[in-house]
């Protein structure tokens, strides 16, 4: 499999990142020894990419499958702690459960913030650049739906990694087209920063369309790496063929049926919180003031799920 550079981080990747999001409790939600089989086996297959983040709660896995396979991969993850003592303390359990002396890239997850993210995010950056300057981080990055917010980390002399969202549809993009985005791209690779893609399949809404949307982030040329989900071998097996250039039939034919996100509007308490959480403002409230998601822009994120008091919703 294909590896590159992460812009001038001197950080090297495979072209495919293993996504971590979806195999933790925000969706699939399987055990420690289920998720740390299926790294365990990318790793050994050749991936060297993991991203996850201190919400997605999948550091254990990643350290357990370290350990069995005796392989360090490079390891991104991110926090939307907006002081300085948050994103310390962030950091330092992303060391201590990953059981790691330093990590290397480590984001602003800034997945909703607008222009102003830096100004938000100000207190959390200076601890990340001083983390840095220990060898506790090597990369500062920011994770982004934001065309905005992409320009901007183009001209941020501390912003080393972009994580923005993109993909064939525009699907969760905020203030901007897929092609201002696509434009922002550009930007931030011509800059000599390092960019590798989300959301490349929307969440996985995308999935039978696998190879027309892989295609499409491809062809965009200034990206580094692309994470893609994975919550099971036979879907690292399939991710892994298709980077590696082998021929694939039919994702949606060959893995199990698309992600949902489920209300169950008996538990809902209508507190809006699931709302100001989602990345694509696809939750609002139904007559009866419950929640109730637009399962045509739902990304099947997950993001909902861990701020909802009531344990209402589910991604099955």
């Amino acid at each position: 499999m294909e590896k590159r550079i992460l812009g001038q981080t001197g950080i090297e990747v495979t072209e495919l990142c293993f996504g971590a999001l979806p195999m933790g409790p925000l969706q699939k939600n399987l055990s420690i020894e289920e998720n740390s089989k299926i790294i365990e086996f990318a790793l050994k297959k050749g991936v060297n990419f993991i991203d996850t983040a201190e919400m997605y709660r999948t550091y254990e896995p990643i350290a357990m499958a370290i350990k069995n396979t005796g392989i360090r991969p490079v390891i991104a993850s991110k926090s939307n702690k907006k002081t300085y003592e948050g994103m310390h303390a962030a950091v330092t359990e992303a060391l201590e459960k990953l059981d790691i002396d330093y990590i290397d890239i480590f984001h602003l997850h800034a997945a909703r913030e607008g222009a102003n993210a830096f100004e938000v995010y100000s207190e959390a950056l200076k601890c990340l650049v001083d983390l840095k300057k220990q060898d506790k981080v090597k990369a500062i990055g920011i994770s982004t739906h934001s065309v905005a917010v992409t320009r901007l980390a183009a001209e941020n002399d501390l912003i080393d990694i972009v994580f923005p969202i993109i993909n064939m549809k525009g699907l969760g993009i905020i203030d901007g087209s897929k092609e201002e985005m696509i434009e922002a791209i550009n930007k931030v690779y011509s800059s000599g920063k390092g960019i590798y893609l989300m959301k490349v399949l929307a969440g996985g809404s995308l999935i039978g369309q696998y190879t027309e949307a892989l295609k499409f982030a491809r062809d965009i040329e200034s990206y580094t790496s692309i994470a893609i989900g994975i919550t099971s071998i036979a879907e690292a097996e399939y991710n892994i063929s298709y980077f590696s250039g082998q021929n694939v039939p039919s994702l949606a034919a060959s893995l199990p049926a698309l992600k949902k996100a489920l209300v169950f509007k008996g538990l809902c308490k209508s507190c809006g919180k699931c709302m100001t959480a989602c990345p694509n403002n696809a939750i609002s409230f139904d007559r009866d003031k419950k929640a109730d998601i637009d399962k045509s822009i739902c990304l099947t994120c997950g993001y909902c799920t861990p701020v909802c008091p009531e344990f209402a919703i589910r991604i099955v």
